[in-house]
């Protein structure tokens, strides 16, 4: 076992002479976050304003949600068996939304891509969390009450319900999809496969 040393005299004795060493000779290990350039800063402002332009969801006042009451929307035609499975997390999270603690407009801008982008790759079950907060008025519950009125106006969105408290509870919203015609066709492609 180590003794341990009883004074820095030991210690030097025991390094010897040492030299911290200079800048110059220190490994490149290459700068992970290097700036983007101006044309893929340009690139990216462009495509931002083009999602702004499409971003139909609205930022008008909204009802707000008590903060305990849970959400669920479903639309007509969509069995209550559906939603119920999606509450109970009867399907596989197969993308995830993290909107705690940005600004309202920030959300906004972010839940369209999301939802057009899961469509457009076929998830049919998605999950965002953007937090509860206590009070009626909270950042938290408004963002909650906005959740709320945005997936309405998605035609994509079938289903919605706040999530079980183990994925998040009143602070979480499960969203459930409709099938893209791409998903529809190669699940009736499957079936007469089956049948033939």
């Amino acid at each position: 076992m180590n003794q341990p040393l009883r004074d820095e005299t030991d210690f030097r004795a025991l390094v010897g002479d040492v030299k911290p060493l200079a800048d110059k000779n220190r490994a490149d290990t290459g700068d992970a976050r290097k700036r983007p350039s101006e044309a893929q800063l340009a690139r990216r402002e462009r495509a931002e304003a083009e999602i702004d332009e499409r971003n139909f969801l609205s930022d008008d006042f909204v009802d707000l949600i008590p903060p305990f009451d849970p959400i669920e929307y479903r639309r007509e035609g969509i069995q209550q068996g559906v939603v119920d499975k999606l509450k109970h997390g009867g399907y596989p999270v197969q993308a995830q939304l993290h909107l705690l603690r940005r600004p309202l407009a920030e959300c906004r801008r972010l839940v369209f891509p999301f939802i057009q982008d899961a469509y457009a790759h076929d998830l049919r079950s998605v999950l965002i969390v953007h937090g509860r907060g206590r009070e009626i008025d909270s950042p938290a519950n408004v963002l909650r009450s906005y959740i709320g009125k945005w997936l309405i106006q998605f035609d994509e969105v079938q289903a919605y319900i706040s999530a079980q408290p183990s994925e998040g509870g009143l602070g979480a919203t499960w969203v459930m999809l409709r099938k893209s015609d791409r998903a529809k066709a190669n699940n009736r492609e499957r079936q007469q496969k089956r049948r033939g």
